[in-house]
């Protein structure tokens, strides 16, 4: 008798995009492909989290789409912090609010969050522990976030040290990885010669060669195409998740043959 393959989810890193990891898991659902172990980085730690915490693709997406991203941010800056204008503890406890306070070791899926020691550069992957605060140190980006302290770290963005997490998911013992990069391409809707654009632009290209990179080792690699998406833009969400959907559906026969190869 053929036993089934245990499925891991990688999500990647990249801010608003990562609305598209929606689109993907909404697909996964109607075609009945369970998911094992969903492991995130970033924008996709909490996406990520969101589903492995019991919490359906539907759900995910009514969350998404009735949020005034723009109120929620003008709510959570303060100005006045010295290390990023969002302080976090208004942050973990919107999700808090959307997990009901489970731990890691609660969720209904095996789940992991990925983060980067702002000290030592080290990739952290979180295990354990409260999912809020996992995934709040996952999505810390460097001085838009005030850096997150968890078990005596300093905690940044996972993004920066693995935007698509596919070996962490490999590690758990799982046959076959899906990843999801959002960055498989660079392609900036414009330059601004400033400071602020060149540092942005720098940023966007390192971030597209390292998620491909890191993406390149899964089985199946599900490249959601909003190559002029600016990162920070949660506004017009479900033309995000119908791009998630769209690339998903590109994949499914590729998909389908590995699950049924013996």
């Amino acid at each position: 008798m053929r036993t089934r393959k245990k499925v891991g989810l990688a999500l990647g890193s990249g801010g608003a995009k990562g609305l598209a990891h929606i689109g993907v898991i909404k697909v996964l659902e109607r075609r009945g492909i369970p998911i094992d172990v969903v492991v995130g980085s970033s924008i996709g730690a909490m996406v990520g989290g969101f589903y492995a915490s019991g919490l359906t693709s539907k759900e995910i997406e009514e969350i998404a789409l009735n949020t005034d991203w723009r109120r929620i941010v003008s709510v959570l800056s303060d100005p006045a912090l010295k290390n990023g204008l969002i302080g976090g503890n208004k942050t973990r406890a919107f999700i808090e609010r959307y997990v009901n306070g489970k731990s890691i070791e609660e969720c209904r899926i095996p789940f992991e969050a990925i983060a980067t020691d702002l000290f030592t550069g080290e990739m952290v992957v979180l295990r354990k522990g409260s999912l809020a605060s996992a995934i709040r140190a996952s999505i810390s980006i460097p001085l838009a976030y005030v850096p997150a302290k968890v078990e005596g770290r300093i905690l940044v963005d996972g993004g920066l040290a693995n935007p698509v997490p596919v070996d962490e998911a490999r590690c758990t013992g799982v046959d076959l990885v899906i990843a999801v990069n959002l960055e498989q391409h660079h392609c900036p809707d414009r330059w601004s010669p400033g400071w602020y654009g060149i540092a942005d632009n720098s940023l966007s290209i390192m971030r597209h060669h390292l998620s491909n990179l890191n993406a390149s080792r899964a089985d199946i690699v599900i490249n959601v195409d909003l190559a002029k998406t600016p990162w920070f833009q949660f506004t017009d969400g479900r033309r995000k998740i119908l791009a998630g959907e769209k690339a998903t559906e590109a994949i499914l026969p590729q998909l389908d043959k590995l699950l049924l190869a013996s």
